[in-house]
């Protein structure tokens, strides 16, 4: 049979105009998915920056949809999740971009990251502590450990807290001995009383000028009955930081009158009252004083120097008046009126307390009390 070439020639003009026809079709589809994508994607910046975060991520979750593959739209739908509280859809998002198997390294260990803030920010503290101990060597190890220790911090795991200021100290991330002697006193809190001292005076090494390991240790060494010691310790760390005597007036005047060193105390509080007045040195001075007309002077000389409604009040409470029956009741007003006037404030945030604390119950922060009350601020 033979074989007849025209049919050959009649099929290669077909067989070109099929395939230019085929090429148009799927480079039309290819520009229209690219013109699609973009725009989804342009159009959540939009809404982003106009802080329409509702709308920006629908435009997002298209600009996924028309291109799956593009791990930047999974990261920014990922953080728009989060900021919005939506914890759940955010860890769905990293853990999908971890899943891939085409993933960067970078962009991995970016995922692992982004996945453990997910995890803090629901307040998962064991995912997030498995999550951030991944990111171990990687660019991103600083701030793993800066979060690690805030979650040791927040679960008074000192022991663990310890060992992660250790590596944050020893990577050059700043000085972590005052945090690492604040952790040895909240072990010592929970130990015997020779653990402690122990434990308190490996604090005082970390952190020579930290004034909390002295403190603590003097109270050790009262509960004891070596008051004297109780002193001594004070007495050094007065002259160490000099700023936290207001803070130890009073256990140095309880120490002091134990002691049957009241002079050696009321030499030392006069000195720190006239280089920086406070109440508290003021009340320590009051308290010691022998002549009780020299002590109650001392709120007058006070007044003097700084304009105080405590001072005021403490030395009305002595006073007589003329009208003597009302007495009780102004100085119920003032007692009442200079109760706000005596908390402590934390610098950082302002949350006030009646006590001091050298971690603020509110913000989480170290030494942001500072040795002083509200007036005096």
């Amino acid at each position: 049979m033979d074989f007849d070439l025209s049919w050959v020639l009649w099929g290669l003009p077909v067989a070109f105009v099929l395939g230019w026809v085929a090429s148009r079709f799927d480079l039309r589809q290819l520009r229209v998915e690219n013109r699609r994508a973009p725009k989804a994607y342009f159009r959540g910046l939009n809404f982003l920056l106009n802080e329409q975060q509702d709308q920006a991520i629908d435009a997002f979750i298209e600009a996924v949809q028309n291109d799956p593959d593009t791990s930047e739209l999974h990261f920014a739908l990922g953080n728009l999740f989060r900021r919005r509280g939506e914890y759940e859809r955010a860890v769905r998002v990293h853990e999908h971009l971890l899943s891939r198997g085409d993933l960067s390294r970078a962009d991995r260990q970016r995922a692992q990251h982004d996945l453990a803030l997910d995890y803090l920010k629901a307040g998962l503290l064991d995912r997030a502590e498995e999550a951030l101990r991944k990111l171990e060597g990687t660019p991103f190890e600083s701030q793993a450990l800066l979060a690690l220790l805030a979650i040791y911090e927040r679960t008074r795991d000192w022991s663990q807290a310890s060992e992660i200021a250790s590596k944050l100290d020893a990577s050059g991330q700043g000085n972590f001995g005052a945090r690492q002697a604040h952790y040895l006193c909240e072990q010592a809190s929970t130990l015997a009383p020779d653990e402690a001292e122990k434990a308190l005076r490996k604090a005082m090494k970390v952190a020579p000028a930290a004034p909390r390991p002295a403190i603590e240790l003097a109270a050790l060494q009262r509960r004891a009955g070596d008051s004297a010691a109780a002193f001594d310790t004070l007495t050094r760390v007065a002259q160490s930081a000099p700023s936290a005597i207001p803070l130890m007036a009073k256990p140095l005047t309880n120490a002091a009158a134990a002691a049957g060193r009241q002079g050696q105390a009321l030499e030392m509080l006069r000195a720190s009252y006239d280089v920086a007045p406070s109440l508290d040195v003021l009340e320590a001075i009051v308290a010691l004083e022998p002549d009780a007309t020299v002590a109650r002077d001392w709120y007058v000389k006070h007044l003097e120097r700084e304009p105080s409604l405590v001072a005021a009040s403490k030395w009305l409470a002595g006073e007589k008046l003329e009208h003597e029956q009302f007495h009780p009741r102004v100085q119920s007003a003032l007692d009442h009126a200079v109760k706000p006037l005596t908390r402590y404030r934390c610098a950082a945030c302002g949350f006030e307390a009646k006590q001091h604390f050298w971690q603020c119950p509110g913000c989480q922060a170290w030494d942001s009390y500072p040795a002083r009350r509200v007036e005096e601020l």
